[in-house]
């Protein structure tokens, strides 16, 4: 990897061009033109030659032999549309992407799987990823380098060339006439690594056992990092420092878990963060919503896309915190939100779209935000603009660019009220119409693009935000609101088989499109199973069991436990992966695990909760390593054992008949010879082969999460414990940049004791081994062996 990486280095100063040509107005069509994705559609007038992905690319690629260069991204995402101006809009760059590579473009909204496929890759190319997403691959579709977004010119940062786009092209371009053989290893080389990375850490079943420590460790990781100040998840290590997303996740996790164990500085954290959030630039104080994510600590400028995923969830946590804590805010913001989401995101038939973009006018916020005298002539009564302004800002130091104002609560809403000689209530009745007023002058400015994909997944998320918000506000509205979308898509998100879609569009015939992935049926699963508990129709149950039932059907890893996030009948991508950290939205195995919890609940159907169980299991390895990632399958676990029997109220046994593998004694052979008796000690020596494929876990170990499943040998007599001096050898040293270095056994194991022989009859040995390879572990098993003295 190495060699080619460094090339890119040595040939920076390759830029095939000086001067960049505008494109043509009058350029025809491409192929996406044909495509719905309002992304995709972006790139229909480019220059360049875009496929869309699919056979007829990579078969393109493979007959002319080129490489294929895959540019990912989305319709809200500015640096995307700043590199389709600058570069896939120029007829030069065209002309060189099209003479000497096949192009594809992805909406990575509705093909999830690739991007995070690409993603992966990328990360392990050591950047951090981002969009536009740029690979450059080779015609079977392994990756070779990437990058994000590129400027298409080279610049000069702190002294340092960066490459831009044109330089790079030139790079491969060089290196594909040059050294091919070179790019093929390169590319093999990352395929290998990123698959490894996919399914690396969803391997060790049943080491870990599942337990409340695992909860606590959890909390006590999350709330190291939620911002004393400003609220929010952030980084204690860099002072907070940085952007903030909202994280409904974590702070649903969280909130339950400061709810459960009354845990009074946790839920100050906690209300902290909502009423910052709330309060802040992120959410729109004129028409309702949440941008995006905080480009800084406070949360005062947002990056100004609204997405319906965050929305969707935001309206379920803050209605979930109102049934902890009544408080006005909490009702204003869900009742705002969803005001915002019937105007602008709701299709005609009832389901939601996608997003509003972040750009008007070619300016990010452009739309969102106002100049000291806009707001002037919008309010126009000096009184009304004194007090708005006072409330909100628009008066002294911007605090976005150089002149305009993003607007937020300025000041204590009681105290302007109080030099106003009014009451709050008057207050508040003012500011409502001094903000629809604003509302009426913004809706004449262009608005940002709205993406007209219907996304099953983030459908099913705003299913659940409107049947938890009509349960909590006592609002038949929300919860007809949520209906209409579950019938949509029950009705259109399916193909002509009656499998899930991902994604539907049209108006008067809807047409899906798309295999639905893991969180397609996760998150609408969940959406219909809020429905059925705001409702109590025995139809949403019904769909969400028949959706479930599909689901373990085509997604399972019947082996080894949990949820690949691609049908395992559909398109086979070069790594297919079970997707389990939670970000900015739940890991489908995780939802999968809850979806399972309250199905058992529901439909009290033991199986369901056997399936929770294991598909916690299958990551317990991930959640003791880094249990802040996983905020999700924690809260599954926690509600696992708070429903426990009450003999085992600490710890969840392994489920009924396993994780569905073969015991480990299975591929172990064991003997033992017992020699004679000598100074009340009886020599012993148990010989353990190991299946070739398999290890088994020394003792010791040498790694703290895998003591559970250290080998270990003990004596026993009529039922009772007996001492014994046993040797263990040391073991081969394995590095895990995951888990941390550990010692294993393999081939074949010697182990010798001195075992007290005051009585030599009826003495028996047992060892303990876990047999693992690189693909996962058999379950645990003990070896019994007859010891008695000769």
């Amino acid at each position: 990897m190495r060699g080619i990486c460094g090339l890119f280095v040595l040939l920076a100063g390759s830029a095939l061009l000086t001067a960049a040509e505008p494109a043509k107005k009058d350029a025809p069509l491409n192929r996406l033109a044909k495509e719905s994705s309002p992304y995709l559609l972006q790139h229909a007038n480019n220059p360049v030659d875009w496929f869309p992905w699919g056979p007829e690319a990579f078969e393109k690629a493979r007959k002319e032999k080129k490489l294929v260069f895959l540019s990912i991204g989305y319709s809200a995402c500015h640096w995307c549309h700043v590199m389709e101006k600058e570069s896939f809009s120029n007829a030069a760059v065209a002309k060189i992407l099209n003479e000497h590579f096949v192009c594809i473009k992805v909406d990575r909204e509705e093909r999830p799987d690739i991007d995070d496929l690409y993603m992966t890759a990328l990360n392990l190319m050591g950047s951090r990823g981002g969009w536009p997403l740029s690979m450059f691959m080779m015609p079977d579709g392994k990756p070779i380098i990437g990058g994000t977004y590129w400027p298409r010119e080279d610049r000069e940062v702190d002294g340092n060339k960066v490459n831009g786009f044109l330089s790079v092209l030139g790079i491969m371009i060089d290196l594909k006439a040059k050294k091919p053989d070179d790019l093929q290893k390169q590319a093999d080389s990352f395929a290998e690594a990123t698959s490894e990375s996919m399914m690396r850490a969803s391997r060790g079943a049943a080491l870990v056992p599942i337990e409340r420590e695992l909860v606590r460790a959890g909390v006590v990781g999350m709330r190291e990092d939620l911002d004393p100040k400003y609220g929010g998840m952030g980084s204690a290590a860099r002072k907070f420092v940085g952007t903030k997303f909202p994280m409904p996740p974590t702070l649903k996790f969280l909130l339950a878990e400061a709810a459960g164990s009354k845990d009074k500085e946790l839920n100050a954290l906690l209300t902290l963060t909502l009423e910052k959030m709330a309060e802040g630039g992120i959410y729109d104080h004129v028409d309702g919503g949440f941008h995006r994510y905080s480009t800084e600590r406070t949360w005062t400028v947002p990056h100004f896309e609204k997405m319906l995923y965050d929305n969707a969830q935001l309206v379920e946590l803050y209605s979930l915190a109102y049934r902890l804590d009544p408080k006005p805010l909490y009702s204003k913001v869900v009742r705002d939100t969803l005001g915002f989401v019937r105007q602008e995101l709701t299709a005609p038939g009832g389901a939601f779209y996608s997003a509003l973009d972040a750009d008007s006018d070619g300016k990010e916020g452009a739309y969102y935000v106002w100049t000291s005298a806009e707001l002037d002539a919008a309010l126009e009564n000096k009184s009304d603009i004194f007090v708005f302004k006072a409330a909100y800002g628009g008066s002294f130091n911007p605090n976005f660019e150089e002149n305009t104002y993003i607007l937020k609560p300025q000041r204590d809403f009681a105290e302007i009220a109080k030099e106003q000689k009014i009451t709050g209530a008057e207050l508040d009745a003012k500011l409502i119409a001094l903000r629809s007023r604003l509302k009426r002058v913004r809706d004449k400015r262009n608005k940002p693009l709205l993406d007209t994909k219907i996304l099953t997944s983030w459908n099913g998320q705003m299913i659940a935000g409107y049947a938890v918000a009509g349960t909590t506000f006592k609002e038949p509205k929300y919860v007809e609101s949520a209906a209409r979308a579950a019938d949509f898509l029950l009705a259109h998100a399916k193909d002509k088989d009656g499998r899930l879609m991902r994604s539907t569009v049209g108006g008067e015939r809807p047409e899906a499109k798309i295999a639905a992935t893991l969180e397609d049926y996760t998150y609408f699963v969940y959406g219909l199973l809020q429905l059925h508990a705001a409702t109590a129709e025995p139809r949403w149950l019904r769909e969400a069991v028949r959706l479930s039932d599909e689901m373990v059907k085509y997604f399972s890893d019947e082996r080894e436990g949990g949820f690949y996030f691609t049908a395992g009948d559909r398109e086979k991508l070069f790594a297919r992966g079970k997707n389990h950290t939670d970000g900015v939205q739940p890991s489908p195995n995780a939802q999968a695990a809850n979806n399972f919890v309250l199905l058992a609940a529901a439909t009290e159907d033991a199986k369901y909760r056997a399936l929770a169980e294991k598909t916690a299991y299958q990551f317990a390895r991930v959640m003791k390593a880094n249990p802040s990632a996983v905020p999700g399958l924690l809260s599954v676990v926690s509600t696992l054992l708070d429903s426990a029997a009450k003999e085992v109220p600490k710890k969840i046994e392994l489920p009924s008949g396993g994780l569905g593998l073969s015991k480990s004694d299975t591929v172990v052979k064991s003997a033992i010879e017992v020699g004679a008796v000598a100074d009340g000690r009886l020599p012993v020596r148990v010989t353990l082969t190991i299946d070739r494929a398999y290890h088994l876990y020394a003792n010791p170990v040498g790694n703290r999460m895998l003591i559970p499943s250290t080998t270990v040998l003990s004596f026993s007599r009529g039922g009772k414990p007996v001492e014994a001096a046993i040797v263990y050898p040391k073991g081969d040293l394995e590095e895990d940049q995951f888990t941390g270095d550990y010692r294993i056994y393999k081939g074949t194991l010697v182990l010798t004791a001195l075992v007290d022989a005051a009585d030599a009859k009826g003495l028996e040995a047992a060892i303990r081994v876990s047999a693992c390879n690189d693909k996962g572990c058999l379950q645990p098993a003990t070896i019994r062996l007859a010891a008695d003295a000769k």
